[in-house]
């Protein structure tokens, strides 16, 4: 069932209307016709079944149904703190991340990271992410829209990340995979998680230092050394199931 987002969706009137671009993505991508199902989210914590009544040149108008939807989001918040990667990387990361339940992106400029995006860059990189973000955001069904944040320095990160109930960092010199799942099973619903992936070159080891001081756990993703679009995945992943399973 085709998603989209309506930011004042508001069920209890029992019509929702759709503008923007979305109508003509309903109309001439989509083709879709009257009395057609759709999901609309209000992007922070609301779902609604509907049926498209009408569809007009400036809008589409849906019946809001009284079947509940279920619920698309993980019981805690997974923050993924991206080293900036070289090339269009940043675009299929933010696009899996999303689809593996990340509640918000954060690129970092770590020490290692190749790419530095200056103000001028970021305003047109930003935008484009967060494009991405939605995009991917209704077609795997979520009920919020991550957001990709503004370009952060390691201390700015860090600092964001002390506010956080646990901090996972993948490192490849990180002792075997009892310490993650132990890890993993500390994570509970509510919690606001912060996981930390390095660019291509990997972390420094002062960061990986600054990171235990923060009260991080350094963690193994197994004895294979992943890239840095693949690790990230693969932290969600295993974040996810644990949430999923509890």
């Amino acid at each position: 069932m085709y998603h989209f987002f309506v930011p004042e969706a508001d069920g209890a009137s029992g019509r929702i209307t759709i503008v923007g671009s979305d109508v003509n993505h309903i109309k001439n991508v989509l083709r879709m016709k009257p009395g057609e199902k759709i999901v609309v989210s209000n992007g922070e914590d609301c779902d609604f079944y509907c049926v498209i009544a009408e569809i007009l040149p400036d809008r589409v108008e849906a019946d809001v149904l009284p079947e509940e939807v279920e619920e698309s989001e993980l019981s805690a918040k997974l923050i993924l703190f991206q080293g900036l990667p070289k090339n269009d990387k940043m675009e299929w990361i933010i696009q899996k991340a999303v689809e593996l339940g990340a509640y918000e992106i954060v690129p970092v400029a770590m020490k290692r990271s190749v790419v530095r995006l200056d103000e001028k860059k970021q305003k047109t990189k930003i935008p484009r992410w967060n494009s991405i973000s939605e995009s991917a955001a209704k077609q795997s069904g979520r009920r919020v829209i991550p957001e990709v944040t503004g370009v952060m320095s390691w201390k700015e990160a860090m600092t964001m990340a002390k506010q956080m109930d646990r901090i996972l960092v993948p490192y490849e010199n990180a002792r075997g995979m009892e310490a993650t799942k132990e890890a993993l099973e500390q994570l509970k619903p509510g919690m606001k998680v912060g996981i930390f992936i390095g660019p291509e070159g990997g972390f420094e080891s002062s960061e990986i230092e600054e990171a235990r001081e923060a009260g991080a756990l350094v963690i193994s993703l197994g004895h294979r050394i992943l890239r840095t679009e693949t690790a990230g995945m693969a932290a969600l992943t295993m974040c996810m199931m644990q949430l999923e399973l509890s």
